[in-house]
């Protein structure tokens, strides 16, 4: 049962009641819950911004951000989104004023990693949120396929298998991996 009876703000969101079991993202002002993905998901994610902070930090060239990080990314009414894993340059994190608020835009890099209760349709709408919003770059990871689909404004996705490299030189400069490190997990 929703407590939900009008369209809230992304301010209102930072307060809204937890459901147990539950992620929530807002959604054009209605709070919309998911569930919780499971053990291979949270691997995966977790690798894939591991790989992306080693890389990335010692240059101090941005964050990496995890799962629970909101990103708003639409106003009146608002949207606020969270990526698996999301990545912000550092040029950009001086433009969060506020940051124990949602961050006030899409990342630069939002990484979606696919969970078996996905559907396509869904999965390809949160493609086109991030970047309608401003992301440079999105990268569906599949797990059971061990590939993932590489998304930049205005081109066409890339699929990318297991033995191919993956690159993020024009979001991080110098980020290049093999795809199939991002299912190593153990």
């Amino acid at each position: 049962m929703s407590l939900q009876t009008r369209l809230l703000t992304a301010d209102e969101f930072l307060t809204w009641p937890d459901t147990p079991g539950c992620r929530q993202e807002l959604i054009r002002g209605e709070v919309v819950s998911m569930s919780l993905p499971g053990g291979e998901h949270g691997e995966v994610a977790m690798e894939i911004g591991a790989l992306i902070r080693y890389h990335a930090r010692p240059s101090r060239l941005g964050k990496t951000y995890a799962a629970e990080t909101g990103f708003l990314i639409e106003h009146d009414p608002d949207t606020v989104r969270g990526a698996d894993v999301a990545f912000v340059s550092a040029e950009r994190l001086k433009l969060i004023v506020k940051p124990q608020k949602h961050i006030p835009f899409a990342p630069d890099l939002a990484v979606e990693v696919r969970s078996p209760n996905d559907r396509d349709d869904e999965v390809e709408e949160k493609v086109r949120a991030w970047l309608s919003a401003g992301s440079l770059l999105v990268w569906v990871v599949d797990p059971p396929a061990r590939a993932v689909a590489v998304y930049r404004p205005g081109a066409e996705p890339v699929i990318l298998q297991e033995n191919d490299v993956i690159d993020a030189d024009d979001v991080i400069p110098g980020f290049r991996c093999r795809v199939g490190a991002f299912f190593e997990t153990f």
